[in-house]
């Protein structure tokens, strides 16, 4: 390489983005979701993968209705998706095989993780539930629940509904179980948290990866 080139080159890495900034950045093989952390302190970025390699839908959380030992945060999602990394949790191990951008590190991601990517990345203008919305890994921390019209539909055309990356204005599962028949979920149409059944085949999947701040 000769001098001027390999200048340039340095010039253009000196100002790549070390960190993520803004809400639905392209970044670390997906896009920003947010932060996650503890008492409103980030400990991490959320990155969420691409809609057309890291969604699926009509995966089971289990084959069985059965517990999983080592799921039940509702923000470590990848101890809670390194658990069930196994054929008899196919949504789970989904995520974990995914290769995106030269990135093997996604995961299923837990509640609150989930509840951040629905909170910053709404893809509708629905109507919000009113009986959700408290996330203190949220940051900052949130200790009430959403109004009707907070969070409002995100900014970022691409996760508008039919962008190309949106959400569905669906259920998604989360790596956290509920019990040994249901494992929690979040709703993608007005942010309403629940349960859906470990082995039911109508609900989606999207994974992330994290990374340290």
């Amino acid at each position: 390489m000769s001098g001027a080139l390999q200048a340039v080159f340095q010039n253009q890495r000196s100002f790549a983005p070390t960190v993520p900034t803004v809400i639905g950045q392209a970044f670390g093989g997906g896009f920003y979701a947010g932060q996650i952390g503890v008492s409103g302190v980030a400990t991490h970025y959320l990155i969420v993968a691409p809609k057309a390699s890291g969604q699926n839908v009509s995966l089971q959380w289990k084959t069985t209705e059965t517990s999983t030992s080592g799921t039940s945060s509702l923000i470590d999602g990848p101890t809670n998706s390194s658990n069930m990394n196994n054929a008899s949790h196919p949504a789970a191990q989904f995520c974990e095989d995914l290769s995106i951008g030269g990135f093997t590190d996604w995961y299923m991601p837990a509640r609150n993780e989930l509840e951040i990517c629905y909170y910053n990345l709404k893809p509708t203008t629905a109507t919000n539930s009113g009986v959700s919305g408290t996330n203190t890994n949220a940051v900052p921390s949130r200790g009430s629940n959403y109004s009707s019209g907070t969070p409002a539909q995100t900014s970022v055309s691409a996760f508008q509904s039919g962008g190309a990356e949106s959400f569905a204005a669906d259920i998604y599962f989360s790596s956290t179980e509920f019990d040994s028949t249901d494992a929690r979920h979040q709703s993608f149409t007005n942010g309403a948290y629940g349960n859906t059944g470990k082995t039911s085949v109508s609900s989606y999947v999207r994974a992330v990866r994290r990374i340290a701040v």
